[in-house]
């Protein structure tokens, strides 16, 4: 098995985390340290990996790379990153960066090249659809393809064997020169296909089981997760029927979701998400905060690889204002919290479900199966030869008492949250009473 498919990823976006300047003037800064001191948490709550990007000198927010070879100097040196991921690892800790692949920043050399020389330029070819007979709002005299409808992010043309060499040699440099263990590429939804069957063969190449994760929405995601293109892709169809599903006091939706994606995907595992850096926290999300224990729990033991964004363990909210994300990527302080990771309900169960994910390996390689199914109480198993992890949610307002048929014949069963007011299980049945919007795990097994 490779370490991503059992791994539980803690998400960084450093230049929020670090309270760095928003606009790249030069000014060196140094918070690798600080990085650290959050990696020892990482490594405390049971996370396994982490995600951090993006990482690599930009103008702005981090997704205009002017250079790809360069760690963003508002954050730290090469020499920084590269004693951070070494210190990581001696926590446990796996590093994947950000790969912005699809577009770069007005500053990037090819595209000053550009911009000085027209259509004299070696590197026009570098660049998606550049019209030397249109104009833009930077009054270049030309105008080109981008991202997203905005001229700052300058698509790149991934079918040029020059850019498609350029790029592979920089993973080629990460991993050389940082050692980091994976990439997870930004609108991989966007990318030429051709171009990511390529990097499939880099990222074999380079190191074993590096792990390639592509930035997804909508669509098929099979197309992307396969043998010839990338291990992952985040799972934003159940990122919507987590919150969706809950606020509508609908488990159908999650239920759903679930399934339609195992019979899509088979068995890859899509990166399961609450929140990121470009989506409202799930505080902030769910009609009911009461429901933020189920969510988690959900994140945790469904089929896939978890994913937890840096704050959102302490239940923190924040939500997009104006057309900003700045509010979703806060500065914060790990004393801040210290009272909370040693008190706050949700810092403890996602720690405690970290190390279920740790301990029980139902939790990463067993099959799924809907148990019991209604629109307030869901229950499904990870079922593994002759054990099964069960999980069992109550969303209503009323405590509920669910019955459910084991999905295994075990001896016992355990109680491995604490989370049922009281349960039985005779002959077969399990039955569980719960709290109103409350839920737990439990195992069954048939050793003591």
């Amino acid at each position: 098995m490779a370490w991503y498919d059992s791994a539980v990823f803690y998400h960084i976006y450093p230049l929020g985390l670090c309270g760095c300047d928003r606009e790249n003037t030069g000014k060196e800064g140094h918070h690798f340290e600080k990085l650290k001191e959050w990696a020892d948490h990482i490594q405390k709550i049971n996370c396994t990996a982490i995600y951090i990007g993006p990482l690599f000198e930009s103008v702005g927010h981090g997704y205009e790379t002017t250079d790809y070879k360069r760690v963003d100097c508002r954050l730290g040196s090469n020499e920084e990153f590269k004693d951070y991921v070494k210190y990581c690892h001696k926590l446990g800790l796996r590093v994947i960066v950000d790969g912005v692949f699809n577009h770069v920043g007005r500053k990037f050399f090819a595209f000053e090249d550009v911009k000085e020389k027209r259509e004299q330029s070696r590197y026009c070819s570098w660049f998606h659809r550049l019209d030397f007979g249109g104009n833009n709002e930077y009054n270049d005299g030309f105008c080109y393809d981008n991202w997203g409808g905005y001229n700052l992010l300058v698509k790149l043309n991934q079918q040029n064997p020059e850019v498609q060499q350029y790029l592979f040699d920089v993973v080629r440099f990460w991993v050389t020169e940082f050692d980091i263990d994976g990439i997870r590429l930004d609108a991989a939804d966007v990318l030429d296909f051709r171009f990511m069957k390529a990097l499939r063969q880099v990222a074999n190449e380079v190191k074993e089981d590096f792990w390639l994760m592509g930035e997804v929405i909508h669509g098929d995601y099979s197309r992307w997760v396969n043998d010839d293109m990338l291990h992952s892709v985040t799972n934003y169809e159940l990122h919507k029927g987590l919150y969706s599903g809950h606020n509508d006091h609908n488990y159908f939706e999650i239920a759903h979701s679930i399934k339609r994606l195992h019979d899509i995907c088979r068995d890859r595992r899509l990166y399961t998400f609450l929140d990121n850096h470009d989506v409202n926290r799930i505080a902030s999300k769910l009609n009911e905060k009461e429901h933020l224990p189920l969510v988690i729990m959900l994140l945790y033991t469904v089929y896939g690889i978890p994913s937890l964004y840096y704050g959102s363990e302490f239940g923190i909210e924040g939500k997009k204002e104006n057309g900003s994300d700045w509010n979703l990527r806060p500065c914060l302080t790990l004393a801040d919290y210290k009272t909370a990771c040693q008190e706050n309900r949700i810092t403890k169960l996602c720690m405690r479900l970290g190390q279920l994910k740790k301990e029980y390996p139902e939790l990463t390689d067993g099959q799924y199966k809907e148990l019991l199914l209604t629109n307030r109480q869901f229950a499904f198993g990870r079922v593994l030869q002759n054990s099964a992890v069960v999980t069992a949610l109550n969303c209503d307002d009323a405590p509920a008492v669910l019955e459910i048929h084991a999905p295994v014949s075990a001896e016992q069963a355990v109680d491995l949250l604490d989370g049922a007011e009281q349960f039985t299980y005779r002959d077969g049945m399990l039955k569980i009473t719960l709290q109103p919007n409350s839920g737990t795990v439990l195992l069954l097994t048939d050793h003591a």
